[in-house]
């Protein structure tokens, strides 16, 4: 079992950045792939970027290309996603996502956290 906790959500303004935190417990940081996704209002999840266990592949949705950067450090059980020029549609909760094995798919994880909120303001 994983418990995966986030932190780093909040309100800014369009433009500007935020960096989201998930701190997993529970087992082997190290031996899991890790994924982060969003819920807007009224929307389905989508499935934001995921990064293997050593950090060496990573993907994001075309949306958030060139923009957000997923990153983890192992040793602190922790990943991250970097959110530069935030525009309003980026408004969603943020969950933290975990699984045994890299996949792109965001129904193959098995972990996740409680989500937090992002809101970006026009």
């Amino acid at each position: 079992q994983v418990q995966l906790v986030e932190s780093g959500g909040g309100l800014v303004q369009a433009g500007g950045s935020l960096r989201l935190s998930c701190v997993a417990s529970g087992r082997t940081f190290s031996g899991y792939a890790m994924g982060w996704s969003r819920q807007a209002p009224g929307k389905e999840r989508e499935f934001v970027a995921a990064i293997n266990w050593s950090g060496g592949s990573t993907y994001y949705t075309d949306s958030v290309k060139g923009r957000f950067t997923i990153s983890r450090d192992n040793a602190k059980n922790t990943v991250y996603l970097q959110m530069n020029s935030l525009k309003p549609e980026d408004t969603a909760v943020y969950y933290c996502a975990a699984r045994i094995g890299y996949s792109l798919k965001l129904s193959d994880y098995n972990y996740w956290g409680q989500g937090t909120q992002v809101t970006v303001s026009s």
